[in-house]
């Protein structure tokens, strides 16, 4: 006998709608589709999120979660934190095909409260990381941050002609020593 478990079922739903979104986008994926590939019915999914869209935003919302979650901020280690990124990323491609749709279909949106928060925190981060001189002060932190997040993320937002250029076992390397250099404080020169 089937025992009901909303918090099973919202999960296996939370799953299969990430996988859809990955693969349509919120334009092109189907309720019905999503609802079978978790195993529910349709109406199920209406009684959990407000349609598609507000599924859509609640996978959104629970990426940004996890990963910060999972991959904290070490301001202090700027690049061994861009290599964690760049890790979270290479092993959850799923996930970035995700965010690749977020971007393209809400990119005139406002940024949710969850994203500013975080990123808010990031800043404030790294500008203490600056006041205590290991990273330059030569750029915002807001820059700083904005460099550190395309560059860990950079392989997974292009196509084979520039994912070419760098061997997968070379990539991580090549993005913490571009971090490296970026946030490394330079040593004044005499005078």
């Amino acid at each position: 006998m089937a025992t009901r478990d909303p918090d099973r079922k919202r999960q296996q739903l939370m799953e299969a709608a990430l996988a859809e979104f990955a693969e349509y986008g919120v334009a092109g994926a189907r309720v019905d589709r999503l609802a079978k590939r978790a195993g529910i019915s349709p109406g199920l999914v209406y009684s959990f999120f407000a349609g598609k869209e507000g599924l859509f935003e609640a996978v959104y919302e629970a990426i940004v979660e996890q990963t910060v979650g999972a991959v904290p901020i070490d301001a202090d280690d700027l690049p061994g934190y861009a290599g964690r990124l760049h890790d979270a990323a290479a092993q959850h491609p799923q996930v970035m095909r995700f965010l690749s749709w977020y971007a393209l279909e809400r990119a005139e949106g406002a940024m949710p409260e969850i994203v500013a928060r975080s990123m808010a925190d990031k800043i404030a981060a790294i500008e203490a990381a600056q006041r205590r001189g290991s990273v330059t002060r030569d750029k915002p932190a807001g820059e700083i941050l904005a460099l550190v997040l395309a560059l860990a993320n950079m392989w997974q937002q292009h196509t084979e002609d520039v994912r070419h250029l760098v061997t997968p076992e070379q990539r991580r390397t090549t993005i913490t020593d571009a971090v490296r250099r970026l946030i490394t404080p330079q040593e004044p020169a005499d005078a």
